[in-house]
């Protein structure tokens, strides 16, 4: 969970607005995330949100007016529209499955909140249909945007860490302390609506950032627990392993418990080290002048935008690094594995 990760957007450049207008839908208002994106797209002049739909009905009278939206309370209106190119699903996780299947049948292009599914065998099913249908997707993995990442997975490709042997991913915040999900989101506290709780909600996008950079993840072991006690029997943090196809052994932590979180990433190899602590890159390599991890590096690249501009960007026909339907599924794949392994107490093998 990152609302804050868009909470601050810069204008787009003339050069951006010029492509043609995208008319999309929203459907399902319920992920906190939902106040962030009506703020993204409604700064987009290339943007016409023509409908907004939620099974709450208040939910989407009160989006709606912020993107000068009709509320629809069927859903075929949407499906059928041929000025509706794509849809941006905010809804509760459990509805995912069925908004999905219909609007890939529909051939509209799809941005979906993460995670795709409540589990690895739903998450798959929407990412064949998805693919089957030839159609747009992404998620909501903004950390793949930022400078840092960009910069770490250039380097692991140049072989800049030698052989890479342990790798960690973080991202933990105090939500369940300070009672994020008391009012409006409590449904994201409640797995049997999300799936998850606060490791499976954080941990997806660590997780991503590991497999984005490592691969296939073929086994993994995790302790995951209720903290507080908050928010029921809603798991509230967690820590587990991870054995990669290609040989390191990782640790993901994450959960909605803790005070800080100075450290997000850790690579550690034969020849380099990475660590991002307190939202500065500190990298040593001795392939890459001047890295010798002292001082902060500052050699970056530049952000790329956030997921869901680059799903409106590649809608309007300029290419983006999307993330794939394949992609997102097996984030659930691994996900539902540690969950697994947390109940039965021992190692699994993820399918």
């Amino acid at each position: 969970m990152a609302g804050v990760a868009f909470a601050a957007l810069p204008r787009l450049a003339a050069a951006d607005t010029a492509m043609p207008a995208v008319t999309m839908a929203l459907v399902g208002c319920a992920h906190i995330h939902t106040p962030s994106f009506v703020t993204l797209l409604n700064r987009r002049e290339d943007v016409r949100v023509k409908y907004v739909w939620d099974h709450d009905a208040a939910r989407a009278k009160k989006r709606a007016p912020h993107l000068e939206a009709e509320v629809v309370s069927d859903l075929d209106v949407i499906w059928k529209d041929p000025e509706v190119k794509a849809v941006v699903i905010c809804s509760e996780t459990n509805r995912h499955l069925d908004l999905v299947k219909a609007a890939a049948r529909s051939g509209k292009h799809l941005f979906v909140e993460k995670p795709l599914g409540i589990t690895a065998r739903e998450s798959d099913l929407m990412a064949r249909e998805i693919d089957e249908a030839g159609l747009l997707f992404t998620t909501g993995y903004f950390m793949r945007t930022s400078p840092h990442h960009l910069f770490l997975k250039d380097q692991v490709a140049k072989g800049a860490f030698g052989q890479i042997t342990r790798v960690s991913g973080w991202n933990c915040h105090s939500g369940s302390l300070g009672g994020w999900f008391d009012t409006e989101w409590r449904w994201m506290a409640d797995p049997k609506q999300a799936g998850v709780g606060g490791f499976g909600d954080l941990g997806t996008h660590s997780l991503d950032i590991l497999m984005w950079l490592f691969g296939h993840v073929e086994a993994v072991d995790a302790e995951i627990k209720v903290v507080t006690g908050r928010y029921g029997d809603c798991d509230e943090s967690g820590q587990g392993m991870l054995w990669f196809k290609q040989g390191m052994v990782g640790t993901l932590a994450a959960g909605w418990v803790d005070v800080a979180n100075p450290v997000s990433l850790l690579i550690s190899g034969t020849e380099g080290h990475a660590v991002i602590l307190n939202d500065q890159l500190h990298f040593q390599s001795k392939h890459v002048e001047g890295a010798d991890g002292k001082q902060p590096w500052k050699k970056l690249p530049e952000a790329d935008p956030a997921p869901l501009d680059q799903f409106v960007d590649a809608v309007a026909g300029k290419p983006r690094p999307l993330v794939t339907p394949r992609e997102a599924a097996a984030r659930v794949t691994v996900m539902e594995a540690m969950y697994r392994s947390s109940k039965r107490r021992k190692r699994v093998w993820v399918d």
